[in-house]
């Protein structure tokens, strides 16, 4: 094999190294980062949970007194 094939063969099994090594952590970042996510779903849906539910309450009341003309 020439100098050049050994050194790119070299390189390629570097790279490889390099991504399989790495894997692990790139999930653990992920995971981290969804339990991030869902932690700030929970705290945001706690604090805004009731407020929300009062809107929507008053919205629903507000819907169920429209009518509809007749006709259209």
């Amino acid at each position: 094999m020439t100098g050049l094939m050994v050194s790119m063969l070299a390189f390629v099994a570097g790279v490889k190294d390099k991504l399989a090594s790495e894997k692990g952590a790139t999930a653990t970042e992920y995971s981290l980062l969804v339990a991030f996510i869902a932690f700030l779903v929970i705290g945001g849906a706690t604090f805004f949970g009731n407020s929300l539910s009062a809107w929507f309450t008053n919205l629903g009341g507000t819907v169920t007194g429209w009518t509809v003309p007749a006709g259209g």
